[in-house]
Protein backbone atom coordinates (compact mmCIF):
# COMPACT_ATOMS: atom_id res chain seq x y z
CA UNK A 1 0.00 0.00 0.00
CA UNK A 2 1.69 3.21 -1.20
CA UNK A 3 -0.60 5.87 0.18
CA UNK A 4 -1.78 7.62 3.29
CA UNK A 5 -5.43 8.53 3.73
CA UNK A 6 -4.36 11.89 5.20
CA UNK A 7 -3.87 13.32 1.68
CA UNK A 8 -6.56 13.96 -0.96
CA UNK A 9 -4.74 11.54 -3.30
CA UNK A 10 -4.70 8.81 -0.65
CA UNK A 11 -8.35 9.41 0.19
CA UNK A 12 -9.20 9.10 -3.51
CA UNK A 13 -7.33 5.80 -3.81
CA UNK A 14 -9.09 4.46 -0.70
CA UNK A 15 -12.53 5.49 -2.01
CA UNK A 16 -11.86 3.76 -5.33
CA UNK A 17 -10.68 0.59 -3.55
CA UNK A 18 -13.86 0.66 -1.45
CA UNK A 19 -16.06 1.16 -4.53
CA UNK A 20 -14.32 -1.32 -6.86
CA UNK A 21 -13.03 -4.16 -4.67
CA UNK A 22 -12.06 -6.21 -7.73
CA UNK A 23 -9.71 -3.61 -9.15
CA UNK A 24 -6.24 -4.65 -10.23
CA UNK A 25 -4.42 -1.34 -9.63
CA UNK A 26 -5.06 2.35 -9.07
CA UNK A 27 -2.90 5.47 -8.83
CA UNK A 28 -3.36 9.21 -8.49
CA UNK A 29 -0.71 10.84 -10.65
CA UNK A 30 0.79 14.32 -10.95
CA UNK A 31 0.68 15.27 -14.66
CA UNK A 32 3.70 17.58 -14.46
CA UNK A 33 6.14 15.08 -12.95
CA UNK A 34 4.55 11.72 -13.78
CA UNK A 35 4.94 10.68 -10.16
CA UNK A 36 2.27 8.66 -8.38
CA UNK A 37 0.99 10.65 -5.40
CA UNK A 38 -0.82 7.58 -4.08
CA UNK A 39 -1.16 4.07 -5.47
CA UNK A 40 -2.30 0.54 -4.75
CA UNK A 41 -2.06 -2.77 -6.61
CA UNK A 42 -3.81 -6.08 -6.02
CA UNK A 43 -1.70 -7.64 -8.77
CA UNK A 44 1.98 -8.20 -7.91
CA UNK A 45 3.09 -8.01 -11.55
CA UNK A 46 1.37 -4.63 -12.09
CA UNK A 47 3.38 -1.71 -10.71
CA UNK A 48 1.14 1.39 -10.69
CA UNK A 49 4.10 3.75 -10.16
CA UNK A 50 5.76 2.56 -13.37
CA UNK A 51 2.45 2.71 -15.21
CA UNK A 52 1.91 6.24 -13.88
CA UNK A 53 5.09 7.49 -15.51
CA UNK A 54 4.28 5.98 -18.90
CA UNK A 55 0.64 7.04 -18.83
CA UNK A 56 1.67 10.60 -18.07
CA UNK A 57 3.21 10.59 -21.54
CA UNK A 58 -0.10 9.32 -22.99
CA UNK A 59 -1.90 12.28 -21.40
CA UNK A 60 0.71 14.81 -22.53
CA UNK A 61 0.73 13.50 -26.10
CA UNK A 62 -3.06 13.63 -26.30
CA UNK A 63 -2.98 17.21 -25.02
CA UNK A 64 -0.42 18.08 -27.73
CA UNK A 65 -2.57 16.43 -30.39
CA UNK A 66 -5.60 18.40 -29.25
CA UNK A 67 -3.61 21.64 -29.42
CA UNK A 68 -2.34 20.78 -32.92
CA UNK A 69 -5.91 20.09 -34.01
CA UNK A 70 -7.00 23.39 -32.46
CA UNK A 71 -9.75 21.73 -30.43
CA UNK A 72 -10.54 24.93 -28.52
CA UNK A 73 -13.02 24.52 -25.70
CA UNK A 74 -12.41 20.78 -25.43
CA UNK A 75 -10.72 19.01 -22.55
CA UNK A 76 -9.88 15.40 -21.87
CA UNK A 77 -12.32 13.76 -19.48
CA UNK A 78 -11.04 10.21 -19.71
CA UNK A 79 -8.96 7.87 -21.84
CA UNK A 80 -9.76 4.17 -22.24
CA UNK A 81 -7.30 1.51 -23.35
CA UNK A 82 -8.85 -1.89 -23.94
CA UNK A 83 -6.51 -4.87 -23.68
CA UNK A 84 -7.38 -8.53 -24.16
CA UNK A 85 -8.27 -9.08 -20.51
CA UNK A 86 -7.91 -5.66 -18.89
CA UNK A 87 -9.31 -2.16 -19.08
CA UNK A 88 -6.92 0.69 -18.39
CA UNK A 89 -8.64 3.99 -17.69
CA UNK A 90 -7.29 7.48 -17.14
CA UNK A 91 -9.49 10.22 -15.68
CA UNK A 92 -8.19 13.77 -15.43
CA UNK A 93 -9.06 15.97 -12.47
CA UNK A 94 -11.00 19.14 -13.19
CA UNK A 95 -7.88 21.32 -13.10
CA UNK A 96 -5.94 18.93 -15.38
CA UNK A 97 -3.01 18.77 -12.94
CA UNK A 98 -3.66 15.22 -11.72
CA UNK A 99 -5.19 12.08 -13.10
CA UNK A 100 -6.47 8.79 -11.81
CA UNK A 101 -5.11 5.66 -13.45
CA UNK A 102 -7.20 2.53 -12.98
CA UNK A 103 -6.76 -1.07 -14.13
CA UNK A 104 -9.61 -3.56 -13.90
CA UNK A 105 -10.35 -7.02 -15.26
CA UNK A 106 -12.36 -6.55 -18.46
CA UNK A 107 -14.55 -9.57 -17.80
CA UNK A 108 -15.38 -8.82 -14.17
CA UNK A 109 -15.96 -5.06 -14.26
CA UNK A 110 -18.75 -2.99 -15.71
CA UNK A 111 -17.12 -0.15 -17.66
CA UNK A 112 -19.89 2.33 -16.84
CA UNK A 113 -19.50 1.67 -13.12
CA UNK A 114 -15.70 1.99 -13.31
CA UNK A 115 -16.02 5.30 -15.16
CA UNK A 116 -18.52 6.62 -12.60
CA UNK A 117 -16.27 5.60 -9.69
CA UNK A 118 -13.39 7.43 -11.37
CA UNK A 119 -15.54 10.52 -11.96
CA UNK A 120 -16.43 10.58 -8.26
CA UNK A 121 -12.76 10.06 -7.35
CA UNK A 122 -11.70 12.97 -9.56
CA UNK A 123 -14.12 15.22 -7.66
CA UNK A 124 -12.22 14.41 -4.46
CA UNK A 125 -9.05 15.81 -6.05
CA UNK A 126 -10.48 19.34 -6.42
Amino acid sequence: MAYSTSSPAGQTVQEIINSLPGLMAVAVVDVQSGMALASHSNTPSLNPETAAAYNTEVVKQKQKAMAALKLAGEKIEDILMTLSNQLHLIRLAEDGKKFIYLVVNARDTNLAIARDVMRQGAELLK
